[in-house]
C-alpha cells in the first residue's frame, strides 16, 4: 500500500483512495474523513472546538467577524468569511440578510415587529432580523415544499 500527500494551497482539497477492495482498514479511514467532513472548527476565547453543521442554528457576522451561534446559544468565532461558508454548507443553510445564513431545520417560527419588519426566531431562542429580499425567497421556498 502507498500513500501520497500533496500540499498545495492552490487546490481543492479532496481524498481519493484507490483500493482492491473494502475492509476494515477502509471502512475505518472512511468513518474517520466523514467525522470531519461534516464539522467547521469553531473559536472562543480559550478553546477551539469542532463544531457539527447540524448543531449550528445560525452563522452571523458581528463587529466584522463570523460567528456559528449553536443550538446552545453559545458563539464561536469562524476564521472563514460569510461567502466561503456558503459555498461549503449544505442547502439547508439559507441567506435571511446581508450579513446571516439560518440553518432551515433550527428556525422555530418568524416574528413580526412593531415596525413592520420580520425577525426569525431560532430554536435556541436567538434572533435575527430578515431582511424583505430574503423573506420573499425563503416564502417561495417554504410554500414549494
Amino acid at each position: 500500500m502507498k500513500f501520497r500527500l500533496i500540499i498545495d494551497k492552490e487546490k481543492e482539497e479532496q481524498i481519493v483512495a484507490t483500493v482492491h477492495e473494502r475492509t476494515a482498514l477502509i471502512d475505518g479511514i472512511e468513518a474517520l474523513i466523514s467525522q470531519y467532513a461534516d464539522r467547521i472548527p469553531g473559536y472562543t476565547e480559550d478553546d477551539i472546538k469542532m463544531l457539527a453543521v447540524a448543531d449550528i442554528e445560525c452563522i452571523t457576522v458581528l463587529d466584522g467577524k463570523t460567528y456559528a451561534i449553536d443550538s446552545g446559544n453559545r458563539r464561536y468565532r469562524l476564521k472563514l468569511r460569510l461567502y466561503e461558508l456558503e459555498q461549503q454548507l449544505p442547502a439547508s443553510f439559507i441567506r435571511i440578510n446581508k450579513s446571516s445564513l439560518a440553518n432551515e431545520s433550527a428556525l422555530d417560527r418568524f416574528c413580526v415587529t412593531y415596525a413592520g419588519s420580520v425577525d426569525a426566531v431560532f430554536k435556541c431562542g436567538y434572533r435575527e432580523y430578515v431582511s424583505r429580499r430574503c423573506f420573499a425567497q425563503i416564502k417561495r421556498r417554504l410554500e414549494s415544499k
